[in-house]
C-alpha cells in the first residue's frame, strides 16, 4: 500500500528544506530572539540611564556649588587662626630646621608641600588616612588650603551626611516653591517670566518645547479627562482615540436632536499636542482603558498595548469573495 506524498514537506521536515531556507529561518528567529530581548531589557536601562542623567545634572549644578560654597565658609572660619607663615612666638621647635615644625599650645605644626606654611599634624594625617576615599586617581592635597578644603569634607562634611541632608532640603524648597508659585503673585511672576523668555529668538523654540514636556509630566492637568474612548477619525472604518472633557456645546446638540461629547485627540509621539473635535455621543465606544494607558498607547505609536486589550491569537483574516472575471472569446 503506497502512502501519500506529505503536503508542505519541505516547511515541516528539515532534511527536505534547502540550506539557504534553513540559514534565513535560523537568521530570523535569532533576530526575533534578540529583539525581545532589547524589548525587556531597554526599558529598565534607559529608566535607569534617565534616573542617573537627571541625578549628574542636579549634583553638577546644584549639591556641588552649594557644597564648595559651604565648604569654603567653614574653611574660612577655622583655617586662618591654624595656619602660620613663619614659626610663631612661643612655639617649640621641633628640630633645628624650619621644615621639622614647631609645637604651639601642645599642637604639632608641619609644613605643607609647599613648605611655605605650616598646619597643625592632626589636619595632615587625617587627610592622608582618608586617601583611599577620594579614588586612586584623585591627587593629593597641594597646598596648606587644599588640605583643609580636604579635612573639613572629611570631618565635617562627609557624603553620607551631605546628600540625605541636601535631598531633604531640596525637596522642601521644591515644595514651598510649587505653593509660592501656584496662586497670586507667584503665579504671575512664573506667567511675566515664561512670557518673557517666549520672546527671545531661538532660545523660546527650546523653553516651549521643554515647558510643555514638564507642565504635562509634573504638572497636575488642566483639562480633567472623563474617560477614553474611540471614535471614526478621520474618515469611517479608521478608529483613533480620545478623551473626553465635557459634554459639548449646547447648541450643537440642539441641532443634531441628541447628547454631544467634547473630546481631545491627542496626537503622537507627543500626546501633550492635540485638537479638539465634539462627536455624537452614540460614535463613541467606552474602551476599558486608564487615561495613563491611552497615553502609553499613543506615545508607543501603537506599540504599548494594555494587557485586557490584548488578542491572545490574532483575529482570522476574513475570506474575500470570488470576483467573477468577465468570459473572454478565444
Amino acid at each position: 500500500m503506497q502512502l501519500p506524498p506529505k503536503e508542505n514537506a519541505s516547511e515541516t521536515d528539515p532534511e527536505t528544506q534547502e540550506p539557504g531556507e534553513l540559514k534565513r529561518k535560523r537568521t530570523g528567529g535569532f533576530r526575533r530572539a534578540v529583539l525581545r530581548g532589547l524589548g525587556v531589557v531597554l526599558p529598565p536601562l534607559l529608566t535607569i540611564a534617565v534616573l542617573i542623567w537627571a541625578w549628574g545634572t542636579i549634583e553638577s549644578y546644584v549639591l556641588r556649588p552649594i557644597e564648595s560654597s559651604i565648604r569654603s565658609a567653614i574653611v574660612k572660619a577655622i583655617a586662618p587662626s591654624r595656619t602660620y607663615s613663619a614659626v610663631p612666638q612661643g612655639a617649640i621647635p621641633t628640630g633645628e630646621r624650619r621644615l621639622d615644625g614647631f609645637t604651639l599650645r601642645g599642637e604639632r605644626y608641619v609644613p605643607d608641600p609647599t613648605n611655605r606654611r605650616f598646619l597643625p599634624e592632626e589636619v595632615v594625617n587625617t587627610v592622608n588616612e582618608n586617601a583611599d576615599r577620594f579614588g586612586p586617581y584623585t591627587p593629593a592635597p597641594a597646598s596648606a588650603n587644599a588640605y583643609w578644603h580636604r579635612y573639613v569634607e572629611i570631618s565635617y562634611m562627609p557624603r553620607s551626611v551631605v546628600v540625605p541632608v541636601f535631598l531633604l532640603v531640596f525637596l522642601t524648597v521644591l515644595y514651598f516653591v510649587g505653593r509660592l508659585f501656584t496662586f497670586g503673585l507667584g503665579h504671575w511672576l512664573v506667567r511675566s517670566f515664561d512670557a518673557g523668555i517666549l520672546r527671545i529668538p531661538i532660545v523660546n523654540k527650546v523653553y516651549g518645547g521643554v515647558k510643555q514636556v514638564t507642565d504635562f509630566a509634573f504638572s497636575d492637568r488642566e483639562i480633567e479627562f472623563n474617560r477614553v474612548v474611540a471614535i471614526e477619525y478621520p474618515s469611517k472604518g479608521i478608529w483613533s482615540l480620545g478623551f473626553v472633557t465635557g459634554n459639548g456645546m449646547k447648541e450643537i446638540s440642539i441641532a443634531n436632536g441628541e447628547p454631544m461629547l467634547s473630546v481631545l485627540m491627542p496626537t503622537s509621539p507627543m500626546p501633550m499636542t492635540g485638537f479638539t473635535v465634539t462627536v455624537k455621543r452614540s460614535d463613541a465606544i467606552d474602551l476599558n482603558l486608564t487615561v495613563d494607558e491611552a497615553i502609553q498607547f499613543i506615545v508607543s505609536c501603537g506599540v504599548v498595548v494594555p494587557p485586557q486589550q490584548r488578542y491572545d491569537h490574532p483575529p482570522a483574516a476574513k475570506a474575500r469573495p470570488a470576483i467573477d472575471l468577465p468570459k473572454t472569446s478565444p
